[in-house]
Formats: structure tokens, C-alpha cells, sequence
């Protein structure tokens, strides 16, 4: 079986899965035996004499990107990093190859944006991108997010290479909008200021077997649609060297760009969005075309409303030819059944009608209506379950339903949609959109006032004739009516142009006297008990600082609760990034609201240090954008976590044939577990038995009792904490008596409260250590056990309770920030932001539960990863994971 095929286990219209028709299984008789005997670990923070060492070959999971993990230092005087394990490895270079015998689960070759060995790249906002697109989880990635000193904005012009030509057909080029294998898009002018968006293709490419005809194509199409709500071309030529084509400039962002930064639309905006692109839609039928990708990315909001974009895979209706037999064409999520099935003859306008249902569920709710992950499960979801809808307003969901229709015929038609929404439709030019949208629109306009003068347009035109109003002016207008529309008019205009940090009057401002640690963090949704603990550990650091005599300055606590929504993430986010005194951020508690706040964070040159948080793509970037300054992450990710599970069930030398199974309730994480899962027992030379479930698949007693069957002789499941339960309960129904293992999402009290007697013998590697355990570990260096036994005794005085996992983390890290600026201010530098990141990142720090330090993307150095099993009831720590895997020869003896 393939290890992770998105199609196993099926599930039928009607919920119920294959098989289910068969008779029930006999029940087995319930066996629980002991905890099986893993050996204790605790403080295993430097190599014992005689640990394994790396073997051969050893290499890092793909996505983990990379690094020293655990690196020797004996004798150095330098702290052990935090979990280290096996002392002394340090792996080579990241693979661009799985390991022999470990057969791919997608291509080898990244996908664009995904870098050597991290075949991750980040989710665009809603579209999949072509190629092979992230596991899913929350729609929104680390998103490309507003300008800061490393990252360009979205819409800001790069220079031109020495390489480019400074004009192209009338059109003067004032830089590059973007690159790809496939061309170059610069941002034109023409004589009278008009400003254009020129698509060159390179010569190589239009050498290829049927490029031009598919180009003169795009721009037959394009030129056959009139519509105000659809970009015109104007100008092509399809049979240059390099064959190229321009269309109106909109300085707005994309839908997908809108939604990541600002959260779903409201009502009227979404209704208003599909009065457009219903009328385009109608323009694109009426030419006798059927668009084909109809997706956030291919919507640009403007100030007077959206503009369809991007007709190079339109075709005539009915015409087939120059797509492949059983090719699918556009982006998952935002496809038709009929184009999900490749049914060529059945693609007609009715397909762009289900894409827009698609594109106002995503613009009402935040989240494609089909969720987001492999290609191969957003087809399979298309064609075969009901869209999620909830969340779209009452007054549209008849409509954007109608729309997702399975059956082409039961959709209404791109003029009827248009017709039913033509009672809203847009007004005065700044109101359709939400004030925060109109304001990046504003930010867009403003920096292409920047651009370069206007040379004279041609020989003899009379210096006194008064100006015809050119793009420019229109930019000048719009960024100024767009920015007022904010109400914040003054402040925004102060903001684009560039404020010099002086007060009205001309003067400095007085100095700050006092800074603020953030916190970000989910306080009352569904991470809170992770949550509250992070900001409890967070709180008693600042405390005690304010206590002490000899402290430099005095700090605050600025917590903003994020609810675990990613919808709230990015406001939360900017309460804190927008206060000049707050020097640094602990947070965010999960992956998804991080994905949705990291933009303001690296807007803001914040850094933002993660207990937590383990999606892989928070620090690492693929090789052509700018690295990673923002983010420091004190736990392993995700792949790298799922690796040293793996690596943990190499422990026990009797296992032989272990089952994995991933379920897709938190798609991204099960999809980069199981990658590092399937990754560490390849190193291990260990052939699992896989299976992957979709998310509603509740029959884990049938699912388990073949796994049992197939001779699974240990269980690990990739999942989150409500489907570990079910698992759990079905194993001990089965009778089932080999090791339970999981990972991070699943681990904590809630757990052994919902699972209750079937959560014996489950193992759980998890980036927390137990700090009672830790207390009395006496293996630890004096010193470091010190802190620990100081740290409970300060937090049990404080709340009155030992303090819970994660609390002791989130305390180390706050600590190792208020160290460094301290060290700062004894050198003389006031705590600032600027500077901070890089400055912890080279920093090696023992706290009460370790030692930490990072590596060159920000990620934890040393293995990070503890076991925790469960015996009568409660959790036993059990200590570090192996780095390695543990040869059988040296496996301990159970």
C-alpha cells in the first residue's frame, strides 16, 4: 500500500466506509497489560557513555530543514541543548531523495516555493498551487504579508535586471512585478502614463511543441471578453522572439492576498464581489469561452471593484484540444466535479459557475469550501462530499449551494447570478470593501507613486498643452480616496510616506522607560489549557524581573487572546505589533492562528518565539525568498517530531511490523507527522503497515481490526486528540496488547480523561518535558536542576499548583529574551526589536527545563522531543526520544 494515499478509505455518500456492509466483528476479549518496558530516560541530555551513535547515511526528514541537531558539546563550557539524546549528531546536508526503500508518497522535485528537502511550500490562500501543494490544515499559510526590511510587499517593484530591456513595444518598463520558469511580468508604461502589466515569456519556452498556440490562445480569449469587470488586454504579440502580453495594471491585492491578511469579507462585500465576477463570468460565456480557473488568486480588488483575471487555460466551449486525456486542468478546491473527473466533454460554463460558489464561500467564511491539502483529497473531496458552508451568511448560502451543485444542470447560470445580486450593487468607489482591504489597496496605489517621471511622449508636443490625466494621477486619486475611506486618513498618509519618528512639534519624543513582553495565545478556544499555560509561565518571568533590585528597566505583560481563530489570529497579532513597546512576542499556541498572524509579525520586525507551534514552514523559506528573522521555535516541527516517534518505537527491539495511520481531522499536521513518521522508519530499515483515514471515519474498531489482522504488532496514530481517543477505545475492544504511540496534538490531560481506561500503554512524544519531573531528576547538573526546582517552587507559590506542561518552556524562553536585554542594556542599547532576533538566535541559554539554542533558521537545536507513557491513569515521563534510530542490536531488552 502506498504510504499515504489520499484515497484509502473512502468514505461513501451516505458516511458509511467500505466493508461496512459485511457482518460485525466478534468482539475480542479486552487485554491490558503493562506499560511495555521502554527504559527510563530522564536527563539524558548529553550521549551516556556506550548510546548509539548516528549511523551510516544518517539524514533529516524532508522538511525539517536540516541542521545540527543535538551537536556534541563536552567539555565546551557551553549549555547541552535543550533534549538532545544521542550526543554527536549532526547530519549531513538535507537529502533531495527519500531513503532507499521508502517509496515517495508525492513527487521528489519541490514544488515552487518549497526548498531542498522541504517538499512543504506555503499555502497560497486558498488556490493549491500547481505542482504539489502543503497538507492542509487552515486555508491561510504563512502569508506573503505586508512589506518589511527583508520581505518586499506583494505589488512593490524589483528593479530591473541588467539583463532586461528598458522598453518593449511602446511600452516603457519600470521594473518586474514577478518571475518564474516561465517568464517575466513587468510593470509597463505607455507614452500618455497608462500603466500596464507586461507578460514576456522566455525564448526557450516558446520553442516548445505548441507553446505559441496555446499563447495565441490565452490572447484570443482574453480580447474576446468585454466586460468593466474583466482585465483587458492591451497589446500582444504571440508570434515575437519572445512572445508577450499586456493588460491593464490593478494595484489592488488578489482576493487570496485580501482574505490571508484581513479575514473574510462581510456580507455585503461578498455579495458585491459576486455581482462582478458573475457579470465577467457572463462576458467570458457570451464570447463562447468557459474560464477553467476561477480562484482567489485570480481576482484583483480594486477600489471600484474586483477584476477577473488570467485566461490562460480558457478554452471554447466544448473544444478539448491541446489538454491531454485524463489531465486535470485549473486548482483543486476551485474545480468542478466534472473537471475534479477530467470529463473533458462535460466542462462547459457551468464549471466557472461551481468555482465562483467556491470563491464567495471562501470569501464569506475565510476558507475554501472543500478544505485544503494534497490534490489527490481535494479532487476526491470535490467530487465526493458536501461543500462545508458554515459560516456564509443566510442571505447567500441558497445561492453559493445552488452554485456547488454536483450535477452541472442544477447550477444556475453566471447571468442569473448576476441578475439575483444586481439589487446591491456597487456604489460610490470606496465603500464595497472593508476599511483594512482598502487600505492595503491605498499602500499599493502609494508605491507606485515612486515610480520614475514621465519622459516627453514624442517630438513636438507642446510643453504648455495642459496634461491629459494619466495612470499615475488615477494612482494619486485612488490612494487618496482609498486611504480616507479608512477614517484614518491622517495617520495613514503619515504611515505611507514615511513618518521620521518626531513628535508634531518637530521634537523627539521622551525616552521609554518601560518595555512590554508580549504574549499571543489562545485563552479561550480550543488550545486554551496550552494556552493559559504559556501565558501563566510568561507572567511569573516578568515578575520576577520587576522584582529584582538591580533590574535595568521595568516590563509589562501585553497578552492579546487569539481564541484559537485563525479568523482573529491577525487582529489579535497587530494588537501587539502595533505598540511600540513590545520588544518581543511569546506565541502563537497553534499552527493555524500562526499562519494567519506571522505577516503583521514580519511587518513589524517582531520577534515571535513559539512554544508550541510546530509547522515547519514558520522558519524555513524556500531558496528564493528572503530567510526567516522573525519566528525562534523552542520545540521541533512537526517532521522532525514525527521522526524521533519513529525513532522512539526503534526502543523496543520486539516490534516488527508497526502500523501507521494517519487521520485527516488537522490535515497539515497528519500529513507532515506522517511524513517524518515514514521518514524515521526508513532510516530505521522498519516497513510499516499505513493507512490513512478520511476525517469523519468514526469505525476505528473495523479500521484497526484489519490493521490487527494485516500483523500490525504496534500502533502509531497521526491525528489529533479526538480521533487518538477513538482509536484507543477500539484497541482495547480488540484486545489489542502491542505499544500505542502518538504525537504532539494528541498529548496532554484531556486525553487520559476522554480515553480513560484505554489510554494504558499509549506513548507519546511530545516537545514538553513534566516539570515535577524535572525536579527530581538528580542525573541533571546541579545547577540546571537548581533552576528547576526554583522555577516550581516560585509558580506553585504564585498560583497555588504545580505548574502544567508547557508552563515551564514558555517561562525559559521569556527568561532567555529578558537575559539578552538586559545584557543589552548593560552594554548601553535599550531594548528595541531591531536586532533582537538574530541576537537570541546566536544565544545559548539554560533555563529551568534546559538548555536552548538555535540554528540558522530559527529552530531548535537538539532533539526536543520527550516520551511521556501512560500507566494507571496518568502520564509517566519516560525522558528524551532518541536522536537516532536504535539499532536492533542495541535495542533495550523489554
Amino acid at each position: 500500500m502506498s504510504p499515504v494515499n489520499p484515497r484509502d478509505d473512502r468514505e461513501p455518500e451516505d458516511g458509511r466506509e467500505p466493508g461496512d456492509g459485511a457482518a460485525p466483528r466478534p468482539p475480542r476479549d479486552p487485554r491490558v497489560g503493562p506499560l511495555p518496558s521502554i527504559p527510563a530516560r530522564p536527563g539524558a541530555r548529553r550521549r551516556p557513555q556506550g548510546a548509539a551513535q548516528p549511523g551510516p547515511g544518517h539524514q533529516d526528514p524532508p522538511g525539517a530543514g536540516g541542521g545540527a541537531h543535538g551537536e556534541a558539546r563536552p567539555g565546551t563550557g557551553q549549555p547541552t541543548p535543550r533534549g538532545t539524546g544521542h550526543q554527536g549528531h549532526q547530519p549531513p546536508p538535507r537529502p533531495s531523495q527519500p531513503p532507499a526503500g521508502d517509496p515517495p508518497a508525492y513527487p521528489l522535485r519541490p514544488p515552487a516555493g518549497a526548498s531542498a528537502g522541504n517538499p512543504y511550500p506555503p499555502r497560497p490562500p486558498a488556490e493549491a498551487p500547481a505542482g504539489n501543494p502543503p497538507p492542509a490544515g487552515a486555508p491561510a499559510p504563512a502569508p506573503a504579508g505586508p512589506p518589511s526590511p527583508t520581505r518586499p510587499a506583494p505589488g512593490d517593484l524589483h528593479p530591473l535586471l541588467p539583463s532586461d530591456p528598458s522598453s518593449l513595444a511602446g511600452y516603457r518598463l519600470l521594473g518586474r512585478l514577478g518571475a518564474g520558469g516561465m517568464g517575466v511580468v513587468y510593470l509597463g508604461r505607455t507614452a500618455n502614463g497608462e500603466l500596464a502589466a507586461v507578460k514576456v515569456t522566455h525564448a526557450d519556452q516558446a520553442d516548445q511543441p505548441d507553446f505559441r498556440a496555446r499563447f495565441r490562445r490565452e490572447v484570443e480569449a482574453a480580447r474576446r471578453v468585454s466586460s468593466p469587470w474583466a482585465v483587458p488586454v492591451t497589446g500582444a504579440d504571440p508570434d515575437a522572439p519572445e512572445p508577450w502580453m499586456a493588460t491593464a495594471f490593478v494595484a489592488g491585492p488578489s482576493l487570496g492576498e485580501a482574505v490571508t491578511a484581513h479575514g473574510a469579507l462581510p456580507e455585503r462585500s461578498v455579495r458585491l464581489l459576486g455581482w462582478a465576477v458573475a457579470r465577467a463570468l457572463a462576458a467570458v460565456h457570451t464570447a463562447g469561452l468557459v474560464h477553467r480557473d476561477v480562484k482567489p488568486g485570480n481576482v484583483l480588488l480594486a477600489v471600484d471593484g474586483p477584476r477577473l483575471i488570467d485566461f490562460g487555460i480558457a478554452r471554447a466551449t466544448g473544444e478539448t484540444a491541446l489538454t491531454a486525456t485524463d489531465m486535470v486542468v485549473g486548482t483543486p478546491g476551485f474545480l468542478a466535479p466534472e473537471q475534479a473527473e477530467a470529463r473533458a466533454d462535460a466542462i462547459g460554463p457551468a464549471a466557472d459557475v461551481f468555482a465562483l460558489g467556491c470563491l464567495l464561500a471562501y470569501a464569506a467564511t475565510g476558507r475554501p469550501p472543500f478544505g485544503t491539502g494534497t490534490p489527490d483529497a481535494l479532487l476526491y473531496r470535490t467530487v465526493h462530499d458536501e461543500p462545508d458552508l458554515t459560516g456564509v451568511p443566510e442571505g447567500l448560502l441558497d445561492l453559493v449551494r445552488a452554485c456547488l451543485a454536483k450535477d452541472p444542470a442544477a447550477r444556475p447560470t453566471a447571468a442569473g447570478i448576476g441578475v439575483r445580486l444586481v439589487e446591491d450593487a456597487p456604489g460610490d468607489a470606496a465603500e464595497w470593501l472593508p476599511a483594512p482591504v482598502v487600505r492595503t489597496i491605498a499602500e499599493r496605489s502609494a508605491r507606485m507613486l515612486a515610480l520614475p517621471e514621465i519622459d516627453a511622449t514624442a517630438p513636438g508636443t507642446d510643453p504648455a498643452e495642459p496634461p491629459k490625466r494619466s495612470r499615475r494621477g488615477f494612482l494619486l486619486l485612488a490612494s487618496g480616496a482609498a486611504v480616507l475611506a479608512t477614517g484614518g486618513g491622517a495617520l495613514a498618509v503619515r504611515s505611507l510616506l514615511g513618518d521620521d519618528g518626531k513628535g508634531g512639534d518637530g521634537k523627539n519624543p521622551p525616552p521609554r522607560t518601560s518595555w512590554k513582553i508580549g504574549v499571543l495565545a489562545d485563552l479561550s478556544g480550543p488550545a486554551q489549557e496550552i494556552g493559559r499555560a504559556q501565558e501563566r509561565g510568561a507572567r511569573l518571568a516578568v515578575e520576577q524581573f520587576n522584582a529584582r533590585a538591580d533590574k535595568p528597566f521595568t516590563l509589562e505583560l501585553a497578552v492579546s487572546d487569539d481564541r484559537g481563530d485563525r479568523r482573529t489570529a491577525l487582529e489579535a497579532a497587530r494588537r501587539l505589533t502595533t505598540d511600540p513597546g513590545v520588544v518581543a512576542v511569546l506565541g502563537p499556541t497553534s499552527d493555524d492562528t500562526g499562519q494567519a498572524a506571522l505577516p503583521a509579525f514580519e511587518e513589524a520586525g517582531l520577534p515571535l518565539l513559539t512554544t508550541s507551534a510546530g509547522f515547519n514552514l514558520f522558519t524555513l523559506r524556500d531558496e528564493k525568498s528572503p530567510p526567516n528573522v522573525t519566528v525562534l521555535r523552542a520545540i521541533p516541527n512537526h517532521p522532525m517530531g514525527g521522526t524521533y516517534l519513529a525513532y522512539t518505537v526503534t526502543l523496543l527491539p520486539t516490534i516488527k511490523r508497526p502500523g501507521v495511520l494517519q487521520e485527516r481531522t488537522d490535515d497539515q499536521y497528519s500529513w507532515l507527522l506522517v511524513r517524518g513518521v515514514q521518514f524515521g522508519f526508513g532510516q530505521a530499515k522498519i516497513t510499516p503497515l499505513y493507512r490513512v483515514v478520511p476525517a469523519r471515519a468514526r469505525d476505528y474498531r473495523r479500521i484497526l481490526g484489519e490493521m490487527i489482522d494485516a500483523g500490525m504488532d504496534a500502533y502509531v496514530h497521526c491525528g489529533v486528540r479526538e480521533t487518538t481517543v477513538l482509536a484507543a477505545r477500539a484497541l482495547l475492544e480488540l484486545g489489542f496488547t502491542g505499544p500505542r504511540f502518538g504525537g504532539q496534538h494528541a498529548f496532554g490531560p484531556a486525553f487520559l480523561k476522554e480515553a480513560g481506561p484505554a489510554a494504558e500503554n499509549w506513548f507519546f512524544g511530545a516537545p514538553v518535558l513534566d516539570p515535577l519531573t524535572r525536579e527530581k531528576d538528580t542525573k541533571a547538573k546541579a545547577e540546571e536542576r537548581a533552576k528547576t526546582v526554583a522555577f516550581v517552587a516560585a509558580y506553585r507559590k504564585r498560583y497555588g499548583a504545580p505548574p502544567a506542561y508547557y508552563t515551564g518552556e514558555s517561562y525559559d524562553v521569556v527568561n532567555m529574551v529578558l537575559d539578552q536585554l538586559t545584557a543589552n542594556a548593560k552594554a548601553g542599547r535599550p531594548p528595541a526589536r531591531k536586532g533582537l532576533w538574530a541576537q537570541l538566535r546566536a544565544k545559548r541559554y539554560v533555563g529551568a527545563m534546559g538548555g536552548y539554542s538555535f540554528d540558522k533558521y530559527g529552530d531548535l537545536t537538539g532533539v526536543g522531543t520527550f516520551v511521556h507513557g501512560v500507566q494507571d491513569g496518568a502520564y509517566k515521563s519516560i525522558g528524551v526520544a532518541p536522536g537516532v534510530p536504535v539499532p536492533r542490536s542495541n535495542a533495550p531488552k523489554a
